[in-house]
């Protein structure tokens, strides 16, 4: 049985979301224990005077880690995964794109011994809430994956990826920005891990509230799937 649930939060520019977010984490049930890892990767928004009076709080317990320069989402999800002591890590956006409520949904295959790897599906009961070229071009990325990795999942591109911490600590990362959905997939298949999809709850951003995926990502994210199957 786990015991300790690692949430992995890398943060640029959330200040206008990221005390709401950490209020909705605290208030979800999972009947375990919480390890908040914070990465501020180097935030310009008043972001991180939100994190330092967070630290300097009695009543805090997470760990806050900060970059000097901006490196990216996989590079900050790198950092904070240096710090993880959960059985049992979980990704977790800061720009309350995506619920909390849903952490006990993608706990249960692991919990149940069903997966050791669990998916958070924004498309298995819809198209997502959000831009229509960001979720065409999301399901040409994840049937391009499913295709050289052999794998059958309905969202590669999902911020919510539920990982037993042991076989996490024991991949190898690389990418510094969004290059890391296609690596971790890859990485996971070629260890012929058990992915289990769940369908979560989506509301999706415009660029104008500040999506900072762009379509130069998304080309980027084609050579990665390839790279990191074939050539990583």
């Amino acid at each position: 049985m786990a015991h300790k649930l690692s949430i992995v939060i890398p943060i640029y520019n959330e200040a206008e979301h990221l005390e709401e977010i950490l209020r909705q984490i605290e208030a979800v049930d999972i009947g375990m224990e919480k390890e908040l890892i914070l990465v501020d990767d180097c935030s310009t928004d008043g972001t991180r005077d939100i994190l330092e009076k967070l630290q300097d709080s009695r009543d805090n317990s997470a760990k806050i880690f900060y970059h000097e320069i901006n490196r990216g989402k996989g590079a900050t999800l790198r950092t904070g995964f240096q710090h993880i002591t959960g059985d049992i890590t979980l990704i977790q956006d800061a720009d309350l794109e995506y619920d909390p409520q849903d952490y006990p949904k993608l706990l249960k295959p692991i919990l149940d011994n069903e997966a050791n790897v669990v998916y958070g599906s924004r498309f298995m009961e819809g198209r997502q809430q959000g831009l229509l070229r960001s979720y065409l071009a999301n399901r040409f990325l994840t049937s391009l994956s499913n295709f050289v990795n052999g794998t059958n999942i309905t969202d590669m591109e999902t911020c919510y990826k539920v990982i037993k911490s042991d076989i996490l600590k024991d991949i190898t990362l690389r990418s510094d920005r969004f290059g890391f959905e296609p690596e971790i997939t890859a990485k996971l298949a070629k260890r012929k891990c058990k992915i289990v999809d769940v369908p979560i709850s989506y509301r999706g951003r415009d660029y104008h509230e500040g999506k900072t995926v762009s379509w130069k990502d998304g080309v980027a994210a084609i050579f990665h799937i390839i790279r990191f199957r074939f050539f990583s």
